[in-house]
């Protein structure tokens, strides 16, 4: 019994704890995010210098690729030796849970552009969920995976991906709290995708203020979903 009480009070503890470490979310362009937790670091997507924005070179301790392609798999500039993970499983890695869910690159179950992983991650008991570049609305069953969504990293451009109706409307699958759009037109990126208004327009911001990172804990979720953009 006692054992029981020591872990029943661990756990609160550590849920305490967590209504206020700060994670941070930072954009580095495209669908590449470092996200900063109290035990590791994450970049997604890592994308190579031709897309026009500049990567820097980001720390990561771990590196999520959904899918080989430049655009999204470029891991070069990373320093340091970081675990790449590049396939649907299941990982824990640095104190962080993450997931892999395999999607499809188009809504013609991959015959287009092939297959895409969806990643779920745990960082301090926030649930952040980056779709790579996912072509179609969820099934049941990848819904049932995912589960819950705090943060939801969402492709909105088009073109090779989800445009903004469909983008639209994984969010009313997914009723994540917070929404950050990625992999849209910018002034700095050089491929042929929407700008991110139509999205915007589509969940209906009327106006969104740009931020440079999202810091986030567990107190300081909003009740329904909004919308952030981050700059790069």
């Amino acid at each position: 019994m006692a054992g029981k009480q020591h872990i029943r009070l661990t756990s609160r503890a550590r849920r305490v704890i967590f209504e206020f470490v700060q994670m941070e979310i930072s954009w580095l362009g495209h669908s590449c995010f470092r996200i900063k937790g109290t035990s590791a670091s994450v970049v997604t997507d890592p994308y190579s210098p031709e897309f026009g924005y500049s990567l820097g070179q980001p720390e990561a301790d771990i590196v999520t690729i959904s899918h080989a392609h430049p655009g999204h798999s470029f891991t070069e500039d990373i320093p340091g030796t970081p675990r790449i993970v590049s396939k649907p499983g299941e990982y824990e890695i640095s104190g962080i849970l993450i997931i892999g869910v395999s999607t499809f690159h188009d809504n013609e179950k991959g015959i287009k552009r092939g297959k895409n992983t969806v990643y779920v991650m745990d960082v301090d008991e926030i649930s952040i969920c980056h779709l790579g570049d996912l072509g179609h609305e969820l099934t049941p069953e990848q819904l049932g995976e995912i589960d819950k969504v705090d943060v939801l990293l969402l492709p909105v451009g088009g073109v090779s991906t989800l445009d903004a109706p469909a983008a639209a409307g994984v969010v009313r699958q997914l009723e994540p709290r917070i929404v950050v759009p990625m992999h849209y037109k910018t002034e700095v990126l050089n491929r042929d995708l929407e700008p991110v208004d139509r999205f915007l327009k589509e969940m209906g911001v009327k106006e969104a203020v740009s931020k440079t990172k999202l810091v986030v804990t567990k107190s300081n979720l909003p009740l329904g979903t909004q919308v952030h953009l981050l700059s790069y």
